[in-house]
């Protein structure tokens, strides 16, 4: 008896929270710095929202607070930060296989789904929200061609309560022009040209070739589920997210787009996009840039080339987000208005630097009509902080809301904080 009240009781105390409950009455936040997401600002402003959706948006001696008022002078106002590209939800803990679903024995899986194995109560997840992080794209690795990706909002019972856009996007790792091998469990590299580099792109175009095939035959004698999750890339409905990083792995995907009339395209990573701008432009590209905080590609590279990458792309036209693949990258993608952040300094200011994190990926992603920005008719996805959540000393959010619900910004990590801010406070006395 003792040992079941014992497992019970680490079962409670290790379970997320519950997420908020359903918006019952106006909310109207006063006296705040309104920082929309589409780099305008309103001083002393007050938003209005109701059964989610904002109703109300202005200086506040022009709107009209209503029902629960919070006041919020000399504190800031965000639409909630969008995570693009990332495992999130989909692993937990790297050294443990079974905690690890983000992909599929296989090269050529645009079949799978991300979606049903997001993990709406993973530890991870959970620390994302007290950043400001409250909306993801869950992206599967792996193979050639990953799956497909979906957008979720971060604070929901199971995957279905998650879900804000099934299937966006399907995903292709463009093969690498360059290769690093590791020798005797990772203890010496070698690197140089992929040999197989040409072989692997023929192999690619010729399974594209087949799914469209597939595509132009009007009752196909066999269902062939990877060619039919295909055609929804061909005919531009879904996004083909192309992860490349190099000049020419850049200019061979855009060639492949051409020959396939592929239009609803993505470049994922382009770290060399800054050398095939007017390709981009001409083929009207988003580039989801590479984690900022990570070393230069090449050894000849300027220093900084990840910090002003996205500041480049941007000043030349085209539309940008920031995504935090990688190494870690579930763990730090909390960090992601702290990359955004880096951006500010090396070329952009901080109400653009804001824009690559919300209204821009929400565009990338397709769900610009409701989220990524405090526009009146949207959905009110948005946190109050005290400062500036660009800046990790001030990044500090009182309250946070998705879709009108006001969500809890405890996790692990802040009960761990308050422990031992109150074991050597009290030490100090």
């Amino acid at each position: 008896m003792l040992l079941t009240v014992f497992v019970f009781g680490m079962i409670v105390v290790q379970a997320q929270q519950a997420p908020g409950d359903k918006q019952k009455e106006t909310v109207s936040i006063t006296g705040a710095t309104l920082h929309l997401g589409n780099g305008a600002v309103i001083e002393n402003g007050t938003i209005v929202f109701t059964d989610g959706i904002l109703t109300e948006i202005g200086r506040s001696d022009e709107i009209q607070a209503a029902g629960n008022v919070i006041e919020a002078t000399g504190k800031h106002v965000y639409p909630g930060l969008i995570l693009a590209n990332s495992s999130l939800g989909l692993g937990e803990i790297d050294a443990v296989r079974a905690t690890r679903d983000f992909d599929e024995l296989g090269t050529f899986l645009p079949h799978v789904r991300s979606l049903i194995a997001y993990n709406a109560e993973s530890k991870v997840v959970e620390s994302m929200r007290p950043n400001g992080i409250l909306i993801a794209q869950a992206t599967p690795r792996g193979g050639r061609i990953s799956g497909t990706s979906s957008i979720v909002q971060l604070d929901a019972w199971n995957w279905e309560d998650a879900a804000i856009k099934t299937d966006d996007g399907i995903h292709m790792n463009w093969p690498n022009t360059y290769q690093t091998k590791y020798v005797s469990f990772g203890s010496v590299k070698i690197s140089g040209a992929n040999e197989d580099y040409q072989k692997q792109v023929a192999e690619l175009k010729d399974y594209l070739s087949q799914a469209r095939a597939y595509g132009n035959i009007p009752t196909p004698k066999e269902r062939h589920l990877p060619f039919e999750a295909m055609q929804g890339m061909f005919s531009g409905d879904v996004r083909f997210y192309i992860h490349a990083k190099r000049e020419k792995e850049i200019r061979d995907a855009l060639d492949l787009l051409e020959e396939f009339k592929i239009e609803n395209a993505v470049l994922v990573g382009g770290h060399e996009a800054y050398k095939v701008m007017d390709r981009i432009k001409e083929h009207n590209i988003p580039v989801i840039v590479s984690k900022v905080h990570s070393l230069p590609l090449q050894e000849d590279d300027d220093y900084d080339r990840p910090y002003k990458n996205a500041a480049e792309l941007s000043r030349n036209g085209i539309l940008v987000a920031l995504e935090n693949s990688g190494q870690m990258e579930r763990m730090n993608g909390r960090n992601l208005p702290f990359y955004a952040g880096t951006v500010s300094s090396f070329g952009l200011g901080d109400e653009e630097a804001l824009s690559l994190i919300t209204l821009n990926p929400a565009k990338i992603l397709g769900i610009d009509d409701r989220y990524g920005s405090l526009e009146k008719g949207k959905s009110a996805t948005l946190f109050i902080s005290e400062g500036n959540p660009l800046d990790m000393r001030t990044n500090n959010l009182s309250r946070a809301f998705i879709d009108g619900r006001e969500i809890n910004l405890e996790t692990h990590q802040t009960k761990l904080w308050k422990r031992y801010m109150d074991k050597f406070e009290g030490a100090s006395e």
